[in-house]
């Protein structure tokens, strides 16, 4: 499978690291230095992965994710910061980020977490597990195609998004804890924050509930996690 990457960066030095080290696997790789160069170049053209910048001349980093995330076609977003402190990590995450990644890093880290996310989207695309499509309520998530519509209406959801979404409606009524989310969606070893999964739900709640602050299908258990409705509508 072809592998397509755009990186926006405006060191151009480890811009060009990173190109050096991702072309040795991925089929092309583009880069931008400039924040409105690089949404332009991430709207025409097609690509499998965007490396994004938290600071850039022109836009940033956070409005070129808010943007894309508007679009109906998904795109995955490895976000990259010089910032060390965990707010930018959790604005990032608020705006549709994939997963993000603190300057200084290793090019061994950078390319182990590029490949994890593809190993994630392509297991989305091929995953076999029974219930292919599943139903509560008005929400109907067709894991094979990967698209979920709620009242008949498409929403659009990141890669982690859709998994955390999947992952509740196949166990409704089960509560997690943050820690077991984060094991389970994530992955073990997973280095992220409880507030990473509660900024997931935050969104997952704005897109699929009529009301996210009394929701229906997300669920709040007062010291304990988050479970999904038995019956949506009557927690």
């Amino acid at each position: 499978m072809r592998r397509r990457v755009l990186v926006v960066e405006d060191n151009r030095d480890i811009a060009e690291l990173v190109r050096l080290h991702l072309a040795d696997w991925v089929d092309e790789v583009d880069v931008e230095f400039n924040g409105s160069d690089g949404l332009a170049r991430a709207c025409a053209q097609s690509y499998d992965l965007i490396i994004l910048d938290l600071m850039l001349p022109g836009l940033d980093g956070l409005e070129i994710c808010r943007r894309l995330r508007q679009q109906r076609r998904y795109i995955p977003i490895l976000m990259l910061t010089a910032k060390s402190g965990e707010l930018d990590r959790v604005l990032g995450l608020e705006m549709g980020a994939d997963d993000y990644l603190a300057k200084p890093f290793s090019v061994r880290e950078l390319v182990a977490r590029v490949r994890a996310l593809f190993r994630r989207i392509d297991a989305l695309g091929s995953a076999t597990v029974p219930d292919q499509i599943i139903r509560q309520g008005d929400l109907i998530i067709d894991c094979e195609k990967h698209s979920v519509t709620l009242k008949d209406e498409p929403l659009a959801l990141t890669a982690r998004e859709f998994e955390l979404l999947v992952h509740f409606a196949r166990h409704p009524g089960r509560v997690y804890r943050r820690e077991q989310l984060l094991n389970q969606v994530w992955g073990a070893g997973y280095e992220g924050y409880d507030h990473t999964v509660n900024s997931h739900i935050n969104r997952l709640r704005a897109k699929i509930e009529n009301d996210p602050a009394r929701p229906r299908y997300i669920l709040t258990v007062w010291g304990v996690g988050y479970k999904f409705a038995d019956t949506p509508g009557f927690a």
